[in-house]
């Protein structure tokens, strides 16, 4: 067992300090913190800040996993245009406002180039230039380089073969098409760019037109690349291009928004928090057909995750039912159509398992990663109960539980036959692929799950907050079986099997060294994995704690070396990996934070609990209202600002649920039998809080609440 050692300072920030060697999601840096996306459902369009995406870069136009553009440059007379302002106006569209250097026969500043694009049905972009000259007109060459590599995702992460022998070129000879098509055995794609100025020439695969401008003479030229249709496309955004800047394009999101409940604050940053939160999960929905109808789940992050994941997706729709019961429906729907139903070593499908991941570029239609779909995490079955449990508590959707009764008790299946892989009560997990996951928790980078000293634990492993869900989704299924499944004597069983796991759990997974904790999971060979986690805040999540160690668990997650001011480290300062940039050994993830902020309230913490919400407004008012994915673990005393892990998704989806998630802790609001229950302890910082169109039991109510106050009623229809 680890001895204690003393409490290193915190190094002063370093951003070149290197990745962890564990960073599943670490991507090259060309693109870097400055650069620009717009998104709509599986697509995004990912460029610097003057909308150009180098050849060979991270950047590029990417439709349903595969790199529809891998290049798309605009120059000026050769030169690289520069920068004035470039902005998202709305998650599907950007400005981008530039001029031109210093170039022979052209004096700096004298043209100004816009570019306006968006995301839709369609990828459009258009070109404006205008002259400022006033004596005399100007020439020069305007060229857009172009490349389209088709390369898979995970390609782009971690390096792209090279397909152009197999890639096809047939650009019209009229310099109004550029056309590039990809067949190999099994799959196929292709990228068509249309202008409606045909190019003077084409030369390779750039456009080339010879521009010439009167004095104060302007110019333009719109640019397409069709989609194609696929699994996950929303309704999409339509509308001519020039609608972009004055806002007349036909948003669905917007649609979906106005639906949703709103938050208003005394304090605006967290009014700007949620609504920035509303924006960004719309910006993320993907689209599925279930059972003949449309459902809507949120995708997982902009660039690398805009798919489905099962325990990302179904936190997100956790978070947000506070918002509305739209995204849990179709969360629950979409996972339970393609929940395991075999054996297979290569995706680690099992029966009755909820997915982990689903991809559609070319390396997995041609099976050589295991994404069509994966099923490598060994929690989203137990969530899938769970979120499953709490859109009935709000909704009493008794026709949806029934509808998904075989799936649940599929789960139940799970988690005692296939997730307790030796019979000890606990879940384990342990890849059977050769292209699996080695941590199968959401601590799922390669040393996520590690000892106080550095060591990684033998396979299999049972992490701390598996046991936590499991011990949840058997009391809520238990809740269920009472209720709309009406199977009284699977209830009996389900209380009984959490109660063993309870008394099991507490005696093999507590040290009392240290000031008491809860190690972070057992070992292959059952050792306490001994090293201090933000996990303990699951654990108070799922309940599973009992009220005497509450205190003690509670302490821990707000000691200075968990908590760094803007929230709860992943890993304690106290244990030798400890990283304030370690992906899972030291960042701060505001949806982690999040759950223990909801678990510090279900035990009575609250102040502990506004502590924690606080530095997480704070630190979301410093990246426009938007948690990145995951925070640096600096301490807010020697930084003052807080930085960004350097390759965090954003928007990310559970990041931008937490806002919604620490809205409910603040009011403690909860669904009872037949009305919303408030129990608000909103501290002087945040003052008065209300909402409306808040969506329980098939009826929109209205909530206020100051301090220790507040009402609940129903609005009027």
């Amino acid at each position: 067992m680890a001895s204690a050692r003393p409490t290193p300072a915190d190094p002063m920030p370093d951003l070149r300090v290197s990745r962890q060697s564990g960073d599943q999601r670490a991507v090259p840096p060309e693109l870097g913190p400055n650069s620009l996306a717009v998104l709509s459902g599986p697509t995004f369009m990912y460029s610097d800040q003057a909308g150009n995406v180098p050849a060979g870069g991270i950047g590029g136009l990417v439709h349903l996993d595969t790199r529809l553009l891998s290049g798309w440059e605009l120059t000026l007379n050769g030169g690289r245009l520069l920068v004035l302002r470039s902005e998202t106006l709305d998650h599907f569209s950007a400005q981008f406002v530039l001029t031109n250097p210093a170039l022979p026969g052209l004096p700096a500043d004298n043209v100004t180039v816009r570019r306006l694009r968006y995301v839709g049905d369609a990828f459009r972009e258009r070109v404006e230039l205008f002259s400022f000259r006033s004596d005399e007109p100007v020439r020069f060459e305007l060229r857009l380089a172009v490349a389209a590599d088709f390369a898979d995702l995970f390609e782009v992460k971690s390096g792209v073969r090279d397909r152009s022998a197999q890639i096809v070129r047939r650009h019209a000879p009229d310099g109004s098409e550029l056309h590039f098509s990809y067949r190999p055995e099994g799959f196929s794609a292709e990228t068509q760019v249309r202008c409606s100025v045909p190019a003077d020439r084409i030369e390779g695969d750039d456009l080339v037109w010879e521009v010439e401008l009167a004095p104060r003479e302007g110019w333009q030229v719109d640019l397409e690349v069709p989609l194609p249709p696929g699994p996950g496309v929303v309704e999409p955004v339509r509308g001519d291009i020039a609608q972009v800047i004055h806002g007349g394009l036909d948003d669905p999101s917007r649609r979906w928004i106005a639906d949703r409940a709103r938050l208003h604050s005394e304090n605006p940053i967290l009014e700007r928090a949620t609504d920035r939160s509303r924006l960004d999960l719309a910006a993320l929905r993907l689209e599925m057909e279930v059972r003949g109808q449309r459902v809507t789940l949120p995708g997982a992050g902009l660039p690398w995750f805009l798919t489905i994941f099962g325990r990302d997706t179904l936190i997100t729709a956790y978070q947000t039912l506070v918002a509305g019961p739209a995204l849990a429906r179709g969360t629950l729907l979409a996972l339970a159509r393609l929940q395991g139903r075999r054996c297979d070593d290569f995706t680690d499908e099992e029966p009755g398992k909820i997915l982990h991941e689903v991809r559609s570029g070319e390396l997995t239609r041609t099976g050589q990663k295991p994404y069509n779909p994966n099923y490598g995490t060994a929690d989203a079955t137990q969530l899938w109960l769970i979120l499953l449990s709490e859109y009935w508590r709000w909704t009493r959707d008794d026709d949806t539980v029934r509808l998904l009764r075989d799936n649940a008790l599929a789960a139940l299946g799970w988690m005692d036959d296939y997730g307790d892989r030796d019979g000890d009560g606990y879940v384990e997990y342990a890849t059977r692929s050769p292209e699996g996951l080695g941590n199968q928790c959401w601590r799922d980078s390669p040393d996520g799950v590690c000892f106080a000293d550095g060591r990684i634990p033998v396979l299999p492993i049972a992490t701390s907050e598996i046991q936590g869900y499991t011990y949840d989704a058997k009391l809520r299924l238990a809740e269920l079986a009472d209720g709309p499944l009406d199977d009284p004597a699977l209830a009996e069983r389900l209380r009984a099997d959490a109660a063993r796991l309870y008394e099991r759990f507490n005696r093999d997974y507590w040290l009392d060294e240290r000031g008491g904790f809860y190690v972070v999971g057992l070992d292959g060979d059952k050792n306490p994995i001994d090293s201090k986690t933000s996990n303990m805040g699951h654990l108070l999540w799922s309940g599973i704690v009992p009220p005497e160690r509450a205190e003690r668990v509670a302490r821990q997650l707000l000691h200075p070396d968990m908590f760094s001011g803007w929230g709860i480290r992943t890993l304690s300062r106290e244990e030798r990996p400890y990283n304030a940039l370690g992906y899972h050994l030291g960042t701060v993830w505001p949806h982690d934070s999040s759950l223990a902020v909801l678990g510090l309230v279900r035990y009575g913490y609250r102040a502990e609990a506004n502590r924690v919400t606080l530095g997480l407004l704070d630190a979301a008012a410093q990246f426009g209202h938007r948690l990145p994915e995951a925070l640096g673990g600096y301490d807010r005393s020697r930084t003052r600002f807080a930085v960004p892990y350097p390759t965090a998704c954003s928007p990310q989806a559970w990041a931008s649920g937490a806002p919604l998630a620490l809205t409910r802790a603040l009011l403690n609001l909860n669904p009872g039998d037949t009305e919303l229950v408030i129990d608000p302890d909103i501290p002087p910082e945040i003052g008065r809080i209300t909402a409306e169109r808040v969506r329980a039991f098939g009826r929109r109510w209205k909530l206020e609440a100051v301090g220790r106050s507040g009402h609940v009623r129903l609005e009027e229809d």
